[in-house]
């Protein structure tokens, strides 16, 4: 074998490997992310929520809403409170999402960086798809206790396009997100806290506080009073059965 063959095929042999363990390394980011969206959201659930917008003057404003999710890309929302928002209803399927008025009849077309409640959550934060859905997921680092994932949105449809997330090795459940726009700006910070078991294997944070740098002084948070797990018909996820949701509640 001659050297310049020799040099040849070691080079050859490095590359492969180099790629395996890259492909590898992906595989393990992607299960991680995995496994991470099924400790947050189950596939098929119900549950009910509050929102609470703190303002920089100490005043609040707050929701309530009933939520349900099938699948990966369908989510329903049903507003409770307060009462002159009652009735109202928004739908997400994939990358559409609708907001229903009862005294305007049809449902109108909303975006993910807009907001149904103000605050700091937008319509993509409140009607939350699995993150393995929008995003290719990298690990950027790892300690003993926590992998960190370098996240990057799949599509120019989605709210950020860029996201930074803490995940703790032992349970796989996230800690905290930092969500980036494309040119690199930080835009808000969303933390996981207080976890509680749900029951039936749910276990999970119960409260997602988050503050941006864009808006000093302003604050929400999201607050998880009940989850269960609940199979829906696809039925449930349409824009005619938006005026309907309030019949699915027990």
């Amino acid at each position: 074998m001659s050297k310049i063959t020799f040099f040849i095929l070691a080079f050859l042999l490095i590359f492969t490997l180099a790629s395996f363990a890259q492909d590898a390394a992906m595989q393990k980011a992607a299960e991680i992310l995995k496994k991470v969206d099924e400790n947050l959201m189950p596939r098929s659930y119900e549950a009910y929520r509050k929102i609470i917008n703190e303002e920089p003057d100490g005043s609040k404003k707050e929701f309530i809403f009933y939520t349900v999710k099938k699948d990966r890309d369908k989510v329903a929302m049903l507003y409770l409170s307060p009462a002159s928002e009652k009735g109202r209803a928004t739908l997400r399927l994939g990358d559409n999402m609708w907001l229903f008025i009862p005294k305007v009849g049809k449902p109108i077309r909303i975006t993910s960086m807009q907001s149904v409640t103000g605050g700091i959550f937008n319509n993509s934060d409140i009607m939350r798809l699995d993150y393995a859905e929008e995003y290719k997921p990298t690990i950027s680092e790892q300690n003993d206790d926590e992998y960190v994932l370098a996240l990057k949105a799949k599509s120019g449809n989605v709210a950020y396009d860029n996201l930074k997330m803490w995940v703790t090795k032992s349970d796989l459940i996230a800690t905290k997100i930092e969500c980036y726009s494309k040119s690199g700006m930080l835009i808000k910070v969303l933390e996981f806290k207080e976890i509680k078991d749900f029951g039936n294997g749910v276990k999970r944070p119960s409260v997602i506080e988050t503050h941006s740098p864009l808006q000093k002084g302003f604050r929400s948070l999201m607050i998880y009073a009940d989850i269960k797990l609940r199979e829906f018909p696809d039925e449930v996820f349409t824009q005619n059965y938006m005026s309907k949701l309030g019949d699915l509640m027990k």
